[in-house]
This record gives structure tokens, sequence and C-alpha cells, in this order.
């Protein structure tokens, strides 16, 4: 692990050196801060390319963060300076036959899909490139922040393939259609400005020495989530999901069923008490 490496898991204040050697790193962060959890892509020497062993490594902790009643909001970040992730790893994929990369690339689809489905709010920390398939995984995140000097691109069509981990359905549901197509045919690469005002980020943060900008933000956001209703908050992400898929009408029946699942809850009281006592809220998920 490189000396600059080791010195920004220092200055973050994540302490990961134990984990160097994985390529995707799970942690939960403590204190005032609990219920955060992180998933900090590791491939220093690969840019964070999604190896066949990433990807399955990816799906595990999803699965594992899926039934963590703790687990509030999660943020998926990158522990190697620069990078966010540069996308498939092309060395692989290239000894792969027609039938693995058809698979990969299956496994590859559903990974984005379990990001975009997972019941809690996930937020991408784009501090540096996000290319092809890493763009897409931030794609199916629920709210991205991005340094203003990250390079952001679904590039897939210079390799003579097209993007295959949600890309052609989740950009043209974030921005204008027409535009979208025109960067996919493109190939088009965007810095952080540049995607702010498309509106595919959130935020846009001027990049400080610790490269670790979009990441200390979306830290802010997190803990802004935490103190709210954490059965809300799920209820409020199952029903916009739902309703972005269908027509209006169908729409407001997911939010009405999403919206009786909180009114039985102890929260929804907690609430209720606390607003009457002039208190902050004390909420427990239940």
């Amino acid at each position: 692990m490189s000396t600059k490496l080791g010195s920004l898991f220092t200055q973050l204040g994540r302490k990961y050196s134990q984990n160097a050697s994985k390529v995707l790193v799970h942690k939960q962060l403590s204190g005032k801060r609990n219920g955060i959890s992180l998933i900090g892509f590791n491939r220093p020497q690969q840019k964070n390319a999604l190896s066949a062993e990433l990807v399955d490594s990816f799906i595990n902790v999803l699965d594992q963060i899926a039934y963590e009643s703790s687990a509030r909001v999660l943020i998926i970040h990158s522990l190697v300076p620069k990078i966010f992730c540069a996308g498939a790893d092309l060395k692989e994929r290239l000894e792969m036959s027609q039938e693995d990369v058809h698979n990969f690339v299956k496994k590859l689809r559903g990974l984005s899909h379990k990001i975009f489905n997972l019941p809690i709010p996930v937020i991408a920390a784009l501090d540096g490139v996000a290319l092809g398939g890493g763009l897409e995984l931030a794609l199916s995140c629920d709210i991205r922040v991005a340094a203003e000097n990250v390079k952001l691109g679904l590039v897939e069509t210079k390799l003579a393939i097209i993007p295959g981990a949600g890309g052609t359905q989740l950009l043209p549901r974030l921005i204008n259609p027409s535009i979208a197509k025109e960067l996919i045919f493109t190939a088009a690469i965007l810095n952080g400005k540049e995607a702010e005002k498309l509106g595919l980020v959130n935020y846009v943060m001027e990049q400080n020495e610790n490269c670790d900008a979009a990441y200390s933000k979306s830290l802010n956001i997190a803990e802004k989530i935490l103190p709210n209703g954490p059965v809300a908050v799920r209820m409020a992400k199952q029903a916009i999901n739902k309703g972005l898929e269908v027509d209006l009408g169908t729409g407001l029946t997911f939010e009405e069923v999403c919206y009786s699942k909180v009114i039985p809850t102890k929260d929804r009281i907690e609430g209720l008490r606390a607003f009457n006592e002039k208190r902050t809220p004390v909420y427990n998920g239940s």
C-alpha cells in the first residue's frame, strides 16, 4: 500500500489499513455517525476496475447490508485517490469466452439493480474517475456527489459495445433522453460542473488536498438523513422508485401502500409526542 494511500486512510479517520488486501472494504461508522455504512473500492493497481471478484464481493456486502436493521444510509466511495471506478476489468474480459462475458455483464447488471433497490438511501461519492460500469453503479445510487475535476462518462461505444449495467436505462431517466443518447453515442466524458449542469449529480465540490471533497459532502448528507424515521425513509425511497416506473395513478397507489406501512410504527407516535413536547424525536426503526 502506497504512503499516499495510507495517509489518506488516516486523514479520513477510516481505519481500513487492516483490510488493505481486500478489493472491496465494508465498514460501519459509529458514534454520532452510527447507522452510516461505507463500501470502499480498493484495487489501486487496477484503478478499481470491476473484476469478477470485486463484483461478487459487492453483491455479498449489499445482501448483508439489506438485512442490517442498524444500517440507515450507505455511501459508496473509493479508497484509491483520484479514482472511483474505471469500469470493467478489460484484461480479465479479454480472457473470457462469449458466454462468460454474457454471464458477467448480466451479474453486473444485477449489481446495479441491487444498489437501486437497496432499502436504504445510497450515496455515491465521486472523488475521481468514474467511467463505463463505474458510472453505471453511481447512476444506480439515489444521490451523487462529485468533485469538480472528476471524469464521468459511459464510454462503451469506444470499445464497440454498449453500456450493459443499466446505463442505457438509468441515464435517460435522470436527464433529458436526447442528451443521454448523445452522451452514450459519442462516449463523452464530463467534468463535475458539466455533470451538475445536466442534473447528473446533486452537488459538485471543489477538490481538496486529501482528495475526499465528495466523500466529506456525502457524509454531511448522510448525517442529515440519520435523525429521520428509518422506516419512513425506506418507505419514501420505495414509493419514489416504484412511482418512477408507472403512471401517476398507479404511483399514488404505491404511495398509499407505503404510507400504510408507517402508520402502525412506534416511530410515528414518537414523532408526534416529540413535536408536542418540543423535543428532538428519538427513532429506533420500529
